[in-house]
C-alpha cells in the first residue's frame, strides 16, 4: 500500500543511552565573561542539557501521536506526513513544508488554526524526522516537489496550495515552477537563498536590489559557516553531531536563538520543551547527517531561473521582521508572480512556530482571495 497509518516509535534503550551520553559530556572551557562572543554559551548549554537528561520524551511523543500520522512510499523512499482533512466542503488542500533545523513539529501550533479552511498535509522532508534517509544522490527540492505531487495525488487532491519557509520555501517554489498545473498558489515566508532571477544582459538593478546583493557576502562571512559546511562537507560534520547530544543541541539551538524574534533570549519565543522535542527528534531518528545532505544536493541544483522562467502561479510573500534574509520586493517580483505582499509586525525565521496566528491569517486571506477570484471568473 502506498499510504499506511504510522505511530511515532519510542525506544527506552535509546532514551537511556541519550541520558547516559548527556551525563558523560566532556565540556570544553570558555573564556570568562564572554558568554556568546565565541559561539554558543557554555553555561546556557550545560543548563539545557541538564534539563534534557530528565526531559519527558515519552510524554512529548504521546502528544505528537494524537495527530493522524501516515507514511507514503515513493520510488523506494518512505515519507512521513500528517494529514488533517477539513470538515468544510470549500476547504483547499494545502501542503506545509518545514526547513532546517526545524521539522514537522514546527507546524503543530498552526495546524488547528487552518483546518477550518484547508485540508492540511504536513510531510517530513526526506532525511528528516520519521521520513527515510535518502540512499542515493539527487534528493533536492525539485525531486522533493515531485514526491509531494505524488503524495497529494494519492490523497485525492488534483490541485493544492503550497506553503513553506527555509528549505520548505525552496520546495514550494519548485512546485510552482515545475508543476504549475497542480498548484493553486504558493505562499512563502522566506525567499530561498539560492534563488536568482534571470537578468537580461545590461539589466539595471534598483538601488535596493544592489544593496541586498552586496549584503549577502557579509552575512555569509559573519553567519554562514553552518551553511558552507553543510553544503560542502556534510558527512564530516555528521560524525560528531550524531554522537554527542550536547554538540547537536548547540548546533541547532544556536539557530533558534539567532533567527527568531527573541533579542537573544530564546525562551521568549520557545519553551525548553518545544526546543528539546525538536532536538530529540533529530537525535532519536539519527537524521542530523541526512538533513545536512539536502544542503549539499540543493547547492548542485540551485533555484537559478533561466530565460523565460518564473513562478507564474499566484504567489504571496510574508516577510517577518527578524528573518535572516530580506530581499526587496522588486528582486522577488523578477521571478515570482507576487499577488500579495504582507510585511509582518513581529516574528522571525520559524514563523509557523513563533507567530502561527499571523501566518494562518495571511494564508486564509491569500487563498480566500484566490478562491473568490476563481469563482468570479467562472461566473463570467
Amino acid at each position: 500500500m502506498a499510504l499506511q497509518r504510522f505511530t511515532p516509535p519510542f525506544s527506552q534503550p535509546a532514551l537511556d543511552d541519550l541520558r547516559e551520553r548527556l551525563r558523560r559530556t566532556r565540556w570544553p572551557d570558555q573564556i570568562p565573561d564572554r558568554e556568546w562572543a565565541y559561539g554558543f554559551d557554555l553555561g546556557f548549554l550545560q543548563d539545557i542539557c541538564e534539563y534534557w537528561a530528565r526531559f519527558d520524551w515519552p510524554a512529548q511523543l504521546e502528544r505528537i501521536a494524537r495527530l493522524p500520522h501516515y507514511r507514503f512510499s515513493s520510488s523506494g523512499i518512505g515519507i512521513h506526513f500528517i494529514h488533517l482533512p477539513s470538515r468544510s466542503m470549500a476547504a483547499i488542500p494545502l501542503v506545509l513544508t518545514h526547513g532546517w533545523p526545524g521539522s514537522f513539529l514546527e507546524m503543530l501550533r498552526i495546524i488547528p488554526l487552518l483546518t477550518d479552511s484547508f485540508h492540511v498535509v504536513v510531510p517530513s522532508l526526506p532525511g528528516y524526522g520519521f521520513s527515510d534517509r535518502p540512499v542515493r544522490p539527487g534528493m533536492n527540492v525539485f525531486r522533493i516537489a515531485e514526491i509531494w505531487v505524488e503524495l497529494m495525488t494519492e490523497l485525492g487532491y488534483p490541485q493544492f496550495g503550497a506553503q513553506g519557509g527555509d528549505l520548505g520555501a525552496g520546495v514550494a517554489t519548485a512546485l510552482g515552477l515545475r508543476h504549475p498545473e497542480r498548484i493553486l498558489g504558493v505562499h512563502l515566508n522566506f525567499i530561498p537563498g539560492s534563488y536568482r532571477p534571470f537578468l537580461e544582459p545590461g539589466t539595471t538593478l534598483a538601488p535596493e536590489e544592489a544593496a541586498f546583493l552586496d549584503s549577502i557576502p557579509q552575512w555569509s562571512e559573519l553567519h554562514g559557516a553552518y551553511s558552507h559546511l553543510q553544503r560542502t562537507r556534510p558527512q564530516t560534520a555528521a560524525y560528531g553531531l550524531n554522537d554527542s547530544p550536547a554538540a547537536l543541541a548547540a548546533w541547532i539551538l544556536e539557530k533558534f536563538r539567532e533567527w527568531s524574534d527573541c533579542d537573544g533570549d530564546v525562551y521568549r519565543c520557545f519553551s525548553r520543551d518545544d526546543l528539546l522535542t525538536n532536538i530529540s527528534l533529530y537525535w532519536m531518528t539519527e537524521t542530523i547527517g541526512s538533513s545536512f545532505r539536502l544542503y549539499y544536493e540543493n547547492s548542485r541544483a540551485p533555484l537559478h531561473l533561466g530565460p523565460g522562467e518564473r513562478v507564474r502561479v499566484p504567489c504571496a510573500i510574508a516577510p517577518f521582521p527578524r528573518e535572516i534574509s530580506a530581499p526587496p520586493r522588486k528582486w522577488v517580483e523578477r521571478g515570482y508572480n507576487v499577488q500579495r505582499w504582507s510585511d509582518m509586525p513581529r516574528g522571525g525565521h520559524f514563523a509557523a512556530l513563533e507567530q502561527p496566528e499571523l501566518l494562518a491569517e495571511d494564508l486564509r486571506s491569500f487563498f480566500g482571495d484566490l478562491r473568490k477570484a476563481t469563482a468570479d471568473n467562472s461566473s463570467l
